[in-house]
């Protein structure tokens, strides 16, 4: 048995129905044993799941040129410090890599007052990182968290641009069933039956119910508040997923960020797209092996799990504190705008070939990356 599993089933022994949103996070981030914590490789032809970054450098290259073109731009101006780049979720640090090596080759001068900023939470994912970044070591400085990272540079908020690639949709995620019946949510949450996981249904207290606080009574609710005329044709058991700690996260971000842009590129849908007759089992799906799993209970620690980002939420955040929504788009189209001005200026990229139309390709194909993935971008 896995340590992941032994943690649930102590938990679910001393407290009853597990949470579901607990229970990913014991799976994915227990410290030494959960599966971000694990599994190095778990993107790429050999791990679990493919990313835009396992398709080749040109991802962060592009990244890399549209950074540069925010960052040298006057409105982005640091009086006080260095200009910034913060990297959230950086996995083994290969994107960081594709980026700093691109702007020390094409932008030598931006390169030489940037600082990138890494916020890691785990030590092991932090020794992943520092390995594969070793050539750009003096640049690159790691912090546990936005609260250190503040008290480290003694600024509150920062110039630059902060993301995230495939960051959120790993957060874990609270799931709720539709009661047609008595027409209220109920928590689906995780018990045992023998020696397996099973869903359970969590306490009432810990359903959702409509009111003040929003459709699933959470202060910060992700999911948009339900009118009687859709909830009159929702089906018995229909499922859906919040994620109040991808709202947090992007709080606290829009709180450091003083000037500059916000950026996540992620799996995603927005409010209109999350009801769909055809999507009554929610977004949450486990991948062992590039395939979907059938069980999202089984092997916790063993399997990725993940949910859509609500875009519409984390974009609601940003609006509330004070963010301006620049533009939201599949990666298809962000990159692709991105590449319109690298072919009106050619020379300021750098080589454009056979390689770099294959993975341009594989990045923003409808049928590989180019729409599945969402691209939010908020700026102050």
């Amino acid at each position: 048995m896995s340590r992941p599993a032994e943690i649930i089933r102590r938990e679910i022994a001393e407290h009853g129905v597990l949470s579901f949103a607990r229970f990913m996070e014991v799976a994915l981030y227990c410290p030494d044993f959960g599966y971000y914590e694990t599994k190095k490789d778990s993107p790429g032809r050999g791990g679990d799941f493919y990313t835009s970054v396992s398709a080749g450098e040109l991802f962060g290259q592009l990244l890399a040129f549209q950074f540069a073109a925010w960052l040298e731009h006057p409105s982005c101006a640091a009086p006080h410090s260095s200009l910034r780049l913060v990297e959230a979720g950086a996995h083994d640090g290969r994107l960081a890599a594709d980026i700093l090596k691109w702007l020390q080759a094409h932008r030598p001068e931006l390169s030489a007052q940037l600082v990138y900023d890494i916020i890691e939470p785990s030590l092991h994912r932090q020794e992943w990182q520092k390995e594969t970044l070793k050539p750009f070591a003096p640049l690159v400085r790691w912090f546990a968290d936005w609260e250190n990272l503040s008290r480290a540079t003694g600024h509150s908020s920062l110039h630059g641009v902060i993301f995230s690639n495939e960051l959120l949709d790993a957060m874990p995620v609270h799931r709720f069933g539709w009661d047609a019946r008595d027409r209220k949510w109920f928590e689906w949450g995780v018990a045992l039956d023998g020696e397996k996981f099973v869903w359970a249904r969590c306490s009432g207290s810990l359903a959702p119910q409509s009111g003040a606080m929003g459709a699933f009574g959470h202060p910060p609710s992700s999911i948009l508040h339900l009118p009687p005329s859709l909830l009159n044709v929702l089906p018995d058991g229909y499922t859906i997923e919040t994620c109040p700690a991808s709202e947090n996260w992007w709080r606290t971000a829009t709180g450091v960020l003083g000037q500059g842009k916000l950026v996540t590129i992620d799996y995603g849908l927005t409010d209109d797209e999350l009801f769909l007759p055809g999507r009554t089992r929610g977004t949450l799906r486990a991948y062992f092996r590039h395939h979907a799993a059938d069980d999202l209970l089984a092997n916790p620690g063993e399997q990725d799990l993940t949910a859509h980002v609500n875009f519409s939420a984390i974009q609601s955040v940003g609006e509330a504190y004070g963010l301006k929504t620049e533009s939201f788009s599949t990666q298809a189209q962000f990159l692709t705008k991105i590449v319109e001005t690298v072919f009106k200026h050619p020379e300021t990229f750098g080589e454009w070939g056979a390689k770099q139309n294959r993975q341009f390709q594989t990045l923003t194909h409808p049928e590989h990356l180019g729409r599945a993935f969402r691209v939010l971008v908020q700026s102050r």
